[in-house]
């Protein structure tokens, strides 16, 4: 069964969107003004954006 082109690109393009400041602030315990660092600093690279979270909420 042949996937929907379309489709395809739409979820590769949703993948690549930034995170919502809310909530990757919630997700990691962190501020909104320290998760809105993050985002702005990672952009669409979701992996670097957790790893940055993870490392700011263990060392809080």
């Amino acid at each position: 069964m042949r996937r929907d082109p379309l489709t395809e690109r739409e979820t590769r393009r949703k993948i690549s969107d930034p995170y919502d400041v809310d909530y990757f602030a919630k997700k990691h315990g962190i501020s909104s003004k320290d998760a809105s660092r993050i985002i702005n600093l990672h952009r669409s690279d979701r992996d670097s954006s957790d790893r940055a979270g993870y490392q700011l909420k263990s060392t809080l």
